[in-house]
């Protein structure tokens, strides 16, 4: 069935190239007419297409015209006219498909032929590469002709203003690279203000060694983590003031939901013990929260039932199956509630306040194309996950580089032993050589072994990527010999110095191979560019990680039977072809991963989806009145139904339940008693006591301007959101980390990871309508409404992305600051907010 599919596929394909011949025949037949246009004639153009396009002209009519203005404008201004393979590689590009196009075919400047049309359309296009000089010199060279054409060209780096990436991007096409994209889209979901935001709705994006990024990368997640603002001291205080309240008196339990809660006499005492005048005022949130994260530790979390405490840390018990689950915690401060209530050190948490994942991202964009030398090998995760074809593009001129057969020896001594030979044969004849490793350790093991010999060479890192084009640039010149990992140089041209042809052009020699062809392809690929002579050649080794794992060690026990000697080596067909299946079979594993981790990483997609788009809609909208109260009819509905259930008689509802959930929550102690809600049924019950909250909140408002209710909605929703959203990131990854361990039970671990993930959700969304209802009624609207960040976080991903978080420095007793002015700390926070909060 597989091979049947994947003739369809490839049918399917080769009828798409047919097609594409004749829309390069009429892109030819345009080129004499385009040619007898003045610059100012080109240039214009651009205004004529995006005329047509706003008239209802689609894209695929203006392509023919447009690509012949685009290649015009290519030679014009940087002397390069596109081959006809460059034209079907530019047209595969706009059909939102990867084309696959070997090195030195000129990958860059096909791309500005499908960047240009897309551009016309008015909504961005963003130009993909793998770091920041690739972005910026790209720009550099290629950027011109679009500006030439009189669209605008932005470059996205790391370290911009707000102000200024909202032009980058604003801008007809940007350059930037794939990390900058993610994380300014994560952080553009964390904004307070929506003039705040950077991007735009994402349109097309033209990913550059495409394989690189969205399949050797596909796997990091782009993380913004932070230190959510829990002082670990005020754990301490709330732990010690709710061991004093009593039961009824200064709290209410709810049996049923185990929900815990202040009474109005419990609020007065919390009020007087922390000296403030309004617990739910929005700049005592925090420690609301506390307190009622402390009460809950005390009332409802049990030690030997709930929890366990060893080793001096508290340790959660699965309530199904009373196993200890180490390494979980509670969210949401519970868990540091606890530690304080048993008298531990309150551990303090950095949290991941936003994450997602290059394939997450990258399918969010409406039409999505790509460019490589390498991505035959990795078609069906292409089509699978982002529903793009690899089109392989002919080579303008034949490859002359001639591909050698691998060189097999017994141990890894004699292989390298016979690679220091051959390098230094080379050297001595002048030929220029690049040396393929799979790691750091093995480049530096050769540069050793060379040292010994004297012979002069360059070794490549990734440290610094100017430096690895220049060095990447020159290793095509006589007598070079330049070490590189298998990746360095991509993106870069070797060019061939002076009498180079004449030895054989650059020789490729690859110390290992790696565990995937498209890598080993790559490397080849460095040599033989554009029809020019050059070869490549493996040395591998039975003591090679790649072999060792499938059957080197049989080989090897073969050799010695048949007398091989140390120095030996072979050169099997066969061998060869041994090891192309274990290549095979790796990137299959491989390729199953990462589909398994998109699997879980879908989960959180579709939840990270709804809340950002909630969150879009409580920026955009001018009044958010209706949602707030389809919130609060939300919380009564659920609250009057968990207390009237069916299956019970009206004699044995907790009415006073009820009673005391809504005067906690929603009103006040004289605004609903039990005697007004008994005898009613529950529609009615709700009905009523609804009635009573809008009226309050009817009444809240008319102390206040309409606009400043407003704001104060958005206020009190925003933060909510933000912090609940944050917890439930946390607790999703803390139930991702365990769920395997189901599969031991015969569950199907993504299923109960779905299920559980779902019932999760569906329990932050009341929790977030519940608290939203509960500020907006108890809390006090300030006059100087200000809307704060929850958390202040980092992009992370491997290494520190972005601006470190400011070191604070010590306040020194004698400063004199203002109340409402920053605080000489650094956190960015009003002093009295910070270290002015105890005075």
């Amino acid at each position: 069935m597989l091979g049947l599919l994947k003739k369809v596929g490839n049918y399917q394909i080769t009828r798409q190239l047919k097609k594409n011949e004749k829309i390069a025949d009429e892109i030819e037949a345009l080129a004499d007419e385009i040619k007898l246009l003045s610059d100012e004639q080109l240039k214009e153009k651009t205004t004529q297409f995006k005329e047509r396009y706003e008239k209802g002209e689609d894209l695929d009519k203006l392509l023919p015209e447009a690509f012949a203005v685009a290649r015009e404008a290519a030679g014009r201004v940087v002397n390069e006219f596109p081959y006809r393979v460059q034209l079907l590689g530019a047209i595969a590009l706009h059909q939102g498909n990867i084309a696959e196009m070997k090195t030195g075919e000129g990958k860059t400047l096909v791309g500005t032929l499908a960047v240009y049309l897309n551009a016309l359309a008015g909504k961005g296009v963003h130009i993909v590469t793998v770091n920041n000089y690739l972005a910026s010199r790209d720009m550099g060279n290629y950027g011109r002709i679009f500006e030439f054409l009189g669209l605008t060209v932005g470059l996205n780096e790391t370290g911009l203003s707000k102000e200024e990436k909202q032009k980058a991007y604003n801008a007809d096409v940007t350059y930037s690279t794939n990390n900058e994209l993610g994380f300014d889209y994560l952080r553009d979901n964390m904004v307070l203000y929506k003039e705040q935001k950077v991007q735009r709705p994402l349109h097309f994006a033209l990913i550059d060694e495409v394989d690189s990024i969205l399949i050797d990368e596909a796997r990091t997640p782009l993380i913004i983590s932070g230190s959510v603002e829990r002082s670990t001291q005020l754990y301490q205080q709330t732990n010690s003031f709710v061991r004093v309240l009593k039961k009824e008196e200064d709290y209410v339990l709810d049996e049923k939901t185990k929900n815990v809660q202040l009474t109005e006499e419990g609020v007065n005492k919390a009020e007087r013990a922390f000296g403030i005048e309004n617990l739910y005022d929005q700049n005592h949130v925090q420690l609301n929260h506390h307190l009622t994260q402390a009460l809950k530790a005390h009332v409802v979390m049990l030690r030997d039932g709930d929890y366990v405490v060893e080793d001096g840390e508290v340790v959660i018990v699965d309530q199904f199956t009373g196993r200890l689950m180490k390494g979980r915690r509670y969210s949401d401060g519970l868990h540091q509630a606890i530690e304080a209530k048993e008298g531990l050190q309150v551990q303090r948490e950095s949290m991941t306040l936003a994450s997602i994942t290059f394939q997450n991202y990258f399918r969010m964009y409406q039409k999505l194309a790509g460019m490589t030398g390498t991505a035959k090998t990795e078609e069906e995760e292409f089509r699978n996950i982002y529903g793009m074809d690899v089109l392989q593009i002919a080579t303008n001129k034949p490859i002359a580089r001639i591909d050698k057969p691998d060189l097999i020896y017994k141990t890894l001594e004699s292989k390298f032993k016979a690679v220091v030979e051959e390098i230094v044969e080379l050297y001595q004849k002048g030929q220029p050589v690049l040396v393929g490793t799979v790691s750091v350790e093995t480049s530096e093991l050769v540069s050793k072994l060379l040292n010994k010999r004297k012979i002069p060479h360059h070794v490549l890192n990734a440290k610094n990527h100017e430096r690895e084009a220049e060095i990447i640039e020159k290793a095509g010149h006589k007598g070079s010999v330049t070490i590189a990992t298998n990746m360095a140089g991509r993106g870069t041209d070797i060019k061939l110095g002076e009498g180079v042809r004449e030895l054989g052009g650059l020789h490729v020699l690859g110390t290992e191979r790696h565990e995937s062809r498209r890598i080993d392809n790559q490397l080849r690929g460095r040599a033989g560019r554009q029809g020019h002579p050059g070869s490549s050649q493996f040395y591998l080794s039975l003591d090679d990680e790649l072999l060792r794992r499938f059957g080197g060690d049989n080989m090897k026990n073969l050799l010695d039977k048949i007398g091989m000697d140390e120095d030996d080596r072979l050169e099997s067909k066969m061998l060869s072809k041994r090891v192309e299946g274990a290549q095979k079979r790796v990137e299959g594993n491989n390729f199953d991963s990462r589909k398994q981790i998109l699997q879980y990483d879908d989960v959180m997609r579709e939840q990270r989806e709804i809340i950002y788009k909630q969150r879009d809609e409580v920026l955009e909208s001018d009044n958010l009145r209706k949602i707030v109260e389809n919130m609060m009819k939300s919380v009564v509905e659920t609250n009057v139904r968990l207390h009237t259930p069916e299956s019970e008689v009206p004699e044995d509802w907790d009415l006073q339940a009820i009673v005391n959930y809504m005067t906690a929550q929603l009103l006040t102690e004289d605004d609903l008693t039990e005697k007004e809600i008994k005898g009613l049924d529950p529609e009615e019950i709700i009905d009523l006591i609804y009635g009573k909250v809008i009226t309050a909140y009817n009444a809240k408002e008319e102390q206040f301007t309409a606009d400043h209710m407003r704001e104060f909605e958005k206020v009190i929703m925003l933060r909510t959101v933000d912090r609940k959203w944050m917890n439930h990131i946390d607790q999703m990854d803390q139930l991702r980390q365990g769920i395997h361990l189901r599969a031991y039970g015969q569950n199907d671990p993504l299923r109960e990871y779905r299920f559980e993930g779902y019932e999760m959700f569906e329990q932050m969304i009341a929790s977030i309508e519940e608290e939203v209802s509960m500020y907006i009624m108890k809390a006090q609207v300030q006059q100087n409404l200000e809307r704060q960040k929850v958390a202040e976080g980092k992009a992370v991903q491997q290494s520190t992305n972005g601006k470190e978080k400011q070191k604070r420095k010590p306040i020194r007793k004698g400063e004199t600051v203002g109340r409402n002015e920053q605080c000489p700390c650094g956190s960015g926070k009003k002093y009295k907010n910070c270290h002015g909060g105890n005075e």
